[in-house]
């Protein structure tokens, strides 16, 4: 009954909006109708118990509502100029892949979003094979530094009642080097999880629904690669919530502040979205360090277009890696330590049976992390 009363009413609005959105002349209806779809989410997000899903759960409402107010806004029909081959218009499959589709790719709304050349097979068969062997290895990669994660927090990280990456029994310079080296492994492991995720949608999507590949482009685009944070956070790190973020604050404090607020809401929205999914699992998370964590990128990256207007020359090479790396490690320590106070690697704990070999890992880190503390 929970199902049926609480979570029908707004999935039901979205493909419902949906289907309005890439049909003409129904603006008046969406504005009319976007209301209900936000009260029914809103109430299914305070409502429903998901248990260890709730961050999942919570988030996917509040997409609900950004996504739907997106589509009511545009008095023109969306447009959709990218199908796959043989495939032909039809407003309930354009509908469906509106509702599915976070970057856009293919949309007339999503001019602009950055799409990772394609460097996988483009063969149905070899393209299949490549996503399965990718599934494989993202699933070790994650089981593998979440073990290095819970290694050197034993206490507390590995439970809903959260725990700390900064040790305070640690001199400050090694305090803060331990939590530097913990983020990083943590950044690792949430780029593995993002893509075993993205996989086992392109698995569903390729081959029980008979999918072209060619409508999931690659996720990321090298990541670790990047040299700026211009570069990171707009072509290099995955683009499914640009969108959201930009609704949310991007244009808002564009209308109030110009550029600089564009850049600045949509690194607070980030921080905001990410506080109201981590605190549905640790009610007593504090908001700062994630609006913090995620709104200092925007600083980072006013810098960087500061340093092109002065000098002529954009951010990068070694010294912009440098330069990226260590603003994400000096920001990135309190996003860490606010998804390890709110329990979130209680969530995506690997099994030893999954991925063999984690207590070797969990040994050879406790040994390093207990040569730290003997320093």
């Amino acid at each position: 009954m929970t199902f049926v009363s609480f979570v029908l009413p707004p999935v039901i609005g979205y493909f419902v909006v949906a289907v309005l959105a890439v049909t003409p002349q129904t603006y008046t209806l969406r504005l009319a109708l976007w209301p209900a779809v936000t009260l029914f989410a809103l109430r299914a997000a305070v409502s429903v118990d998901t248990g260890l899903g709730a961050p999942f759960f919570v988030s996917s409402m509040i997409f609900i509502v950004t996504r739907t107010l997106d589509w009511t806004l545009s008095k023109e029909p969306l447009a959709r100029h990218l199908r796959p081959t043989k495939g032909s218009q039809s407003t309930i499959m354009d509908a469906l892949d509106l509702a599915t589709t976070f970057r856009g790719h293919g949309w007339d709304w999503a001019r602009g979003v950055y799409i990772p050349r394609e460097t996988r097979p483009t063969h149905r068969r070899g393209f299949a094979f490549h996503i399965i062997l990718s599934t494989g290895f993202h699933v070790f990669i994650c089981g593998v530094f979440h073990s290095i994660i819970l290694a050197f927090c034993p206490t507390g990280v590995g439970t809903l009642s959260g725990g700390s990456i900064f040790d305070e029994t640690l001199q400050f310079h090694l305090r803060y080097l331990r939590a530097s080296i913990i983020s990083a492994f943590a950044a690792v492991s949430i780029y593995a999880i993002v893509q075993t995720l993205y996989d086992t949608c392109t698995i569903v999507g390729v081959i029980v629904f008979g999918q072209d590949p060619t409508q999931w482009p690659p996720a990321f685009d090298a990541p670790w690669r990047a040299t700026s944070l211009s570069d990171l956070w707009g072509r290099r790190w995955h683009q499914f919530f640009r969108r959201i973020f930009l609704i949310q604050g991007g244009y808002p404090l564009l209308f109030l502040f110009g550029r600089m607020g564009f850049i600045i809401g949509a690194f607070l929205s980030s921080g905001a979205l990410h506080y109201i999914t981590l605190v549905s699992l640790n009610a007593q998370l504090e908001p700062w360090r994630l609006l913090v964590g995620f709104g200092m990128m925007a600083p980072g990256i006013l810098i960087e277009r500061a340093f092109k207007q002065f000098t002529g020359r954009r951010v990068g090479g070694v010294v912009g890696w440098i330069w990226t790396m260590a603003w994400l490690l000096l920001w990135g320590n309190l996003i860490v330590d606010a998804c390890v106070r709110a329990g979130m690697y209680e969530i995506f704990r690997v099994s030893e049976s999954v991925v063999p070999g984690q207590e070797v890992v969990r040994r050879l880190v406790m040994n390093f992390d207990a040569w730290l503390h003997a320093m």
